[in-house]
Order: structure tokens, then C-alpha cells, then sequence
């Protein structure tokens, strides 16, 4: 079951644990959207995002405090721990920004389903909740209802709690 709250995403509720989850583009922008308020409450989960596209190596003190599935590419996803028991999962599902040839949207459904697989492993050993907002339907250009049946086979059916925050 998906739970559908009306809140803040950057505040979930509830003291378990929790994986902030959002839909970032593979062209290393961050400033427009939900990065937005990620970025007032936790800098360092933009930091991370923009180190791991340019590639640069990690620093020491980020051991244990950011993790990629792989590679900075479409279907990969950064964990980043920004306090006790809480993530942002920065899942590259978005190919670019605005509107592509032939007017289609920046979202790609192929790697935002890859994406959601590594942050249903990362929720299941961790025993911890998924939040989001309605991630990849509002700058991505996406439909809610195809990404709402993603969420469904690859966190609900797979154990994981999900909440979806609408401001």
C-alpha cells in the first residue's frame, strides 16, 4: 500500500527509519523543484550529488555517509545519510532537462524502475521506510500513474512501506 500524506517530504513523520527518495537528471543540474528544499535542509546531499557527477573522488570523511549503486548514470542511485536513520536517495531517472526532440519529456520510466530496484535493497536491509514526493511527475514530465505502478512492483510488493507527500 502506498500512503498518500498532504506535508513535507523533507519531514517525514515518524521517528523509523527513512529513505527521502526524489528523481535527479543525468545532466548534473540541481537547482529547480524538490532539490530545492533538499538543499536548505541538507547541503550535503547536493555536495554529494554534484562530487559524483563530476566523478571526483570521495572524500575520507564521507565514508560511511554516502553511497552509489555504481557509475553516475541513468538508473543509478546515491544514498546519502544526512542524520540518524535518515537518507536522500538521489536516483538518476531523468535524462536531461526540459523537453527532448520531438517534445519528449526528461523522465526515462526504464531507469526510474532500475533506480527503484536499489532503493528497495537499500530500504529492505535497512528496514526502513520510503518517502517521496510524487518524484518524477513534475519537472521530469512524467504520469503519476505509470511511476505510482513502478513504486507498487518494486518497493511495495517487495516489503517496503511508501509514503508520498503532497505539499
Amino acid at each position: 500500500m502506498i500512503n498518500y500524506l498532504r506535508g513535507d517530504a523533507t519531514l517525514p513523520l515518524g521517528d523509523n527509519p527513512k529513505i527521502i527518495t526524489h528523481c535527479c537528471n543525468d545532466a548534473g543540474l540541481w537547482g529547480a523543484g524538490f532539490v530545492l528544499a533538499l538543499s536548505e535542509r541538507w547541503p550535503f546531499a547536493e555536495e554529494a550529488y554534484r562530487q559524483w557527477f563530476t566523478g571526483a573522488a570521495q572524500p575520507e570523511a564521507w565514508e560511511g555517509r554516502v553511497e552509489t549503486s555504481g557509475p553516475f548514470g541513468l538508473g543509478e542511485v546515491q544514498l546519502v545519510l544526512v542524520g540518524p536513520k535518515l537518507w536522500v536517495a538521489n536516483l538518476v531517472g531523468q535524462h536531461g532537462v526540459g523537453m527532448g526532440p520531438g517534445n519528449r519529456p526528461p523522465i526515462r520510466y526504464d531507469a526510474l524502475q532500475k533506480g527503484l530496484v536499489k532503493v528497495s535493497r537499500h530500504a529492505n536491509i535497512h528496514l526502513a521506510e520510503v518517502v517521496m514526493p510524487r518524484m518524477g511527475a513534475g519537472l521530469a514530465g512524467g504520469r503519476w500513474d505509470a511511476i505510482e505502478t513502478m513504486i507498487r512492483a518494486e518497493l511495495v510488493a517487495k516489503g517496503s512501506a511508501v509514503t508520498v507527500y503532497d505539499l
